[in-house]
């Protein structure tokens, strides 16, 4: 109220003025990792840091968590309000010493003038708030201004959050499954699901644009179940000895229900356990680690198989192998991508397969889309292989003649 009270103020006082939004970045990991105390510690620092940025006349806000505002003042063109914000990033950038911990931060922001964007409070807060939205979709530790086109694509993105909510319900989401073929046996030994989004009006619809809509929205957690329930569904017409993968949102992991999903999704299916492999990311075990690692101590206990998806992309991989006993490591298609011309990777992919092995689990290779990445892995020690090489995903109806003439004896993958 009172920020809003003094925007009204410097609008009708100023010719020109900036409205920054300020969101830090990855600022639950610091709670979650370092505790509240920390995190209290450092959100005074960075007030601190505000308040060092700007001029006498500017007036500094906290909105709540770890969102601050800015009124910048006397500014003669946009340009000094970019200014502003590159002095507060590099100002946020010093580590911080709480507690006898080394804290590191960055942040976004989001950034309206008035009058060029707006004249009145709401629309001049709504254009900065969109532009710290769009800061964060180019990577975050950044800051944009508010464009017109941002309203639009704000608009779109809202009209496909309204469309998706009715998506489940209507029968527009669907699974196709990409095969993983075992490279000792040279046959297929599972399936990852993956999710697919079948509009009436737009048609297929890019997963890589419609789950950071349903992760932010908690859409994922209704979706996610679905997902688990129709693969076990689908997997049990499969032959007895091939497995089914799935992703496993951060989000859905702060469900306490988790667990209980995936043993109806099971019990209903009559798919046995082991033939049900969860994948998920270094992201999941950032979060709650006590709660995360109980769940996926409750779901191997009843059998059920966990994959670390994406291995090597994050900061922490190699320390969670030591914090939970995963069955299975897959290796981002990155480091596949590489293999031909980076000696760096070869090593890399090299020592995971080792370590895999030495703790009993499996590796698989991601993205594999040449024979000769094909022919490296296996004498790297990949056990697996996932990839347009040998298998595009595909419906489920299209699925099962693969599977069935496979364990008819009549298929063996080149």
């Amino acid at each position: 109220m009172l920020l809003a009270e003094r925007l009204n103020e410097a609008l009708a006082r100023e010719d020109y003025l900036a409205m920054l939004y300020l969101d830090l970045d990855d600022f639950k990991s610091v709670n979650d990792t370092l505790g509240h105390l920390v995190g209290d510690e450092l959100l005074k620092t960075v007030a601190n840091r505000l308040r060092g940025c700007v001029g006498k006349t500017d007036i500094v806000a906290r909105l709540g968590g770890d969102e601050f505002a800015i009124i910048q003042t006397a500014i003669q063109c946009p340009a000094d309000a970019g200014q502003l914000a590159q002095r507060i990033r590099e100002a946020l950038a010093v580590p911080c010493e709480i507690d006898g911990q080394q804290v590191l931060t960055d942040v976004s922001i989001g950034i309206s003038i008035s009058p060029d964007d707006a004249t009145e409070l709401d629309q001049l807060l709504k254009n900065a708030d969109m532009a710290l939205y769009r800061a964060k979709a180019d990577g975050r530790g950044t800051y944009r201004f508010f464009e017109a086109a941002m309203d639009a694509h704000a608009k779109a993105r809202r009209a496909l959050e309204i469309d998706l909510r009715k998506a489940l319900g209507n029968g527009e989401l669907e699974l196709h499954y990409q095969p993983l073929v075992n490279l000792a046996h040279d046959t297929i030994s599972g399936c990852e699901a993956l999710l697919r989004w079948r509009h009436p009006v737009r048609g297929m619809i890019s997963p890589g644009e419609f789950i950071p809509i349903a992760e932010e929205t908690g859409l994922i957690t209704s979706i996610g179940e679905w997902v688990v329930m129709t693969a076990c569904a689908e997997a049990a017409t499969w032959p007895n000895g091939i497995k089914v993968a799935v992703n496993v949102s951060p989000v859905q992991f702060r469900s306490a229900a988790l667990a209980l999903t995936v043993v109806n999704a099971l019990a209903k299916s009559g798919l046995a356990a082991r033939r049900l492999e969860l994948e998920i990311t270094e992201a999941v075990l950032v979060q709650d680690s006590d709660t995360t690692l109980a769940t996926l101590h409750q779901l191997r206990d009843i059998g059920v198989h966990i994959a670390m998806d994406d291995f090597g992309t994050g900061y922490s991989s190699l320390s969670y192998l030591r914090s939970f006993p995963f069955d299975k490591i897959k290796i981002d298609q990155s480091f596949i991508k590489d293999l031909s011309h980076n000696d760096g990777s070869a090593v890399i992919v090299r020592a995971v397969t080792g370590l895999a092995s030495s703790l009993n689990m499996t590796t698989t290779a991601e993205g594999v889309e040449t024979q000769e990445q094909l022919d490296l892995i296996r004498k790297l020690g990949c056990t697996e292989m996932q990839g347009y090489l040998f298998s595009r995903p595909k419906p489920a109806a299209e699925l099962l003649p693969l599977l069935l003439q496979q364990n008819d004896g009549k298929m063996r993958v080149a």
